[in-house]
């Protein structure tokens, strides 16, 4: 269930509050209780023909809308989204943010040391220049080094959100996951929010067992925004899923949509479906 520990924005239109409040409070919309919150605009976005029909299969999984609205995110906030991978939440927030408010991806830097690295920001600045009617205002900069964003924009201000989704657990892994926190922290604005969404580990996991299975904890993650800066000020149910027994032989990497053990046991992790997952609002004081 969630736990707020502050009301939604007031100065939310009614329609995103509304959706806000009810993802907190009763876990996924309906349908149709969802179709009559959602921003027209971001409804739009969803329906683009600039996303795949096996990226819009994943909304069930993903709830964006949902997701989104508990975050606060608005179609006028200035937004910078964290290892975006291949774009699937971008293409969501690009076309929605375009006319009113501005987004920001954090890739990897295009000079990386490490050819896979230089090759997915090579790969995803390319998704972005295929479709410039949807994605000509994204500002993609670097993953920040030293507890600070290098290359953001002179006239971005301070950030209305940081948002994340399912790449805190590659951070700790490769020991960044605080530096992050902290560049995070510092390029808000005072009240900004940090929006966590990741694979939820049993409480009292082992931090090896975290690391190698993808499923962080929720007490982990929150201690390590705290200790940047953070207040967490909520939680949401929105992206659980209870039939997710979280033992499975390639960690959440053994779920769709990896699916990294092919065919064996396929149809039970079909079933099974996308990983359980804790949704975390963060704010930075001030």
């Amino acid at each position: 269930m969630t736990t707020p520990t502050n009301p939604a924005p007031p100065t939310l239109p009614r329609r995103h509050w509304l959706l806000g409040a009810l993802a907190c409070a009763a876990g996924p919309l309906t349908p149709a209780r969802a179709q009559d919150a959602i921003d027209p605009r971001l409804r739009a976005a969803l329906a683009g023909p600039h996303r795949s029909a096996a990226n819009r299969a994943r909304d069930g999984a993903r709830h964006p809308a949902q997701t989104l609205a508990f975050f606060g995110v608005q179609a006028s906030s200035t937004v910078l989204e964290l290892s975006p991978g291949g774009g699937w939440y971008t293409e969501v927030l690009a076309p929605w943010l375009r006319d009113q408010g501005r987004l920001l991806a954090a890739h990897y830097p295009a000079d990386s040391a490490e050819a896979g690295q230089r090759r997915a920001r090579a790969n995803f600045e390319a998704k972005l220049a295929q479709t410039p009617t949807v994605y000509d205002r994204v500002a993609v900069v670097a993953m920040p080094k030293a507890g600070r964003f290098t290359d953001l924009p002179a006239d971005v201000g301070g950030l209305d959100q940081v948002l994340t989704f399912r790449n805190v657990h590659n951070w700790l892994e490769d020991g960044q996951l605080d530096d992050i926190l902290r560049a995070s922290f510092a390029a808000l604005k005072p009240g900004g929010v940090l929006g966590v969404v990741d694979h939820r580990a049993a409480p009292g996991t082992p931090l090896a067992q975290q690391i190698a299975t993808g499923y962080l904890t929720e007490a982990l993650v929150q201690a390590r925004a705290e200790s940047a800066g953070f207040v967490l000020a909520a939680r949401s149910e929105v992206n659980a899923n209870p039939a997710d027994s979280k033992d499975h032989p390639h960690g959440v990497w053994s779920l769709p949509p990896t699916l990294r053990g092919g065919e064996v046991d396929r149809v039970r992790f079909l079933a099974i479906g996308e990983s359980d997952r804790f949704t975390h609002r963060y704010r930075k004081p001030g």
